[in-house]
């Protein structure tokens, strides 16, 4: 195959698409195309990545065109993770594939939608983004004659259920799966699954700053006490005196990603010398993530996470947007669970009797799906007398 050829001479303990324990359904090779840049294309061509097109970040999506959306955030992600596979000598495709995949399973209004949908669903067996990701990737799109979901490696999956780490207590919809296909739960996921996780973090507490900047939610003399950041705008002041607030703003997440990246980078390297990995199982069966920030940059990384929640996430505007996205899921939710004739045709069909348990799935599922602009119009068409259904 041309493709896994291209990934000969990579490191020994990166994911080969030639080893790959496979898909659930097995399928012929590509000729052109390894395993995982098949995986990459699918979420890409997935109808629930072109949804984080309006699906938001912090701000409600009609806030203003230049505030993130999930789905730049996830192309941002996918940028960060190759570049960063790559100088690791890892598998870019499946670094890549997993960046792209990592928010597909995200509510409309971003956590205040998922803050809303969870206690809701708690009876009913629980809700969470990353397991509404899984749900998506393996159930809920349905695209494929041979299968439903995606059908993607088991690698991929692996990394899209353990990028935080092994999972001890498996959620309901992750134990479902799991015992139709083993991801070995109790270990590390491979290094690309690790990689994107971090670049996950490296982006959005980077452009987190961007939009807050832009919102006025805070100014950059606030930021000048941050570890990590004051550095670099005093850097930016003495080298680049007088510079306009836009390159300003620019120039010092530029830097601040890059400063996140070599130190990920260094400290990875280190722990590949120390700890020696010579295949992608030596990786999984660590004690410990192969890919890590060093012990500095993880209190620099805490600083900054703690800043954006004080000024950011907990600022007054935001608190007054999320409060009013929360309504509007549990509206939605608690008029569709008890009457579900209200659902769309396709949706009624999946779902059982007024408040039974499959019933709640098929909400959560549905709203889940919802970008913030159809959860609006929704709410508008059910609660609204005057708007036409």
């Amino acid at each position: 195959m041309v493709a896994i050829q291209q990934f000969v001479g990579a490191a020994a303990f990166a994911c080969h698409p030639d080893r790959s324990r496979g898909r659930l359904v097995a399928e012929p090779d590509d000729a052109e195309r390894s395993v995982y840049q098949r995986d990459r294309d699918r979420v890409l061509h997935a109808s629930a990545f072109r949804r984080l097109q309006y699906k938001t970040q912090v701000f409600i999506y009609h806030e203003g065109d230049h505030y993130r959306t999930r789905l730049t955030h996830s192309l941002e992600v996918a940028q960060i993770a190759r570049s960063t596979a790559r100088a690791l000598g890892l598998n870019e495709d499946l670094a890549e594939a997993l960046a792209l995949a990592h928010d597909l399973g995200h509510t409309p209004f971003g956590h205040a939608g998922e803050d809303a949908l969870a206690p809701l669903m708690a009876p009913f067996g629980g809700f969470s983004h990353n397991d509404q990701t899984l749900r998506i990737l393996t159930q809920l799109e349905r695209r494929y004659a041979a299968f439903d979901g995606l059908n993607l490696t088991w690698e991929t999956l692996e990394g899209v259920v353990k990028h935080n780490g092994p999972v001890r207590t498996p959620s309901t919809t992750v134990a479902a799966y799991n015992a139709r296909h083993d991801l070995r739960l109790d270990s590390f996921a491979g290094a690309e699954a690790q990689v994107a996780a971090l670049a996950d973090d490296i982006a959005y507490n980077n452009h987190d700053i961007d939009d807050g900047l832009r919102a006025g939610l805070f100014t950059v003399g606030d930021l000048e006490p941050v570890p990590l950041v004051g550095p670099v705008l005093e850097a930016l002041r003495r080298d680049h005196p007088g510079l306009e607030p836009s390159r300003l703003i620019h120039e010092t997440v530029r830097r601040l990603i890059n400063r996140m990246v070599s130190d990920l980078l260094a400290e990875t390297r280190r722990r590949i010398a120390a700890l020696k990995p010579a295949s992608a199982d030596d990786v999984r069966r660590l004690d410990r993530p192969l890919v890590a920030f060093s012990d500095a940059m993880q209190a620099n990384d805490r600083a900054l996470k703690a800043f954006l929640f004080e000024r950011m996430y907990r600022h007054y505007r935001v608190n007054r947007m999320t409060s009013k996205a929360r309504r509007v899921v549990q509206d939605l939710f608690r008029l569709l669970l008890a009457e579900p004739q209200t659902l769309p045709t396709e949706w009624q069909r999946q779902a059982g009797a007024p408040g039974a348990p499959e019933t709640a799935r098929v909400v959560a599922d549905y709203i889940a799906g919802m970008t913030d602009r159809f959860a609006m119009d929704e709410h508008r068409r059910l609660f609204d007398l005057n708007e036409r259904t």
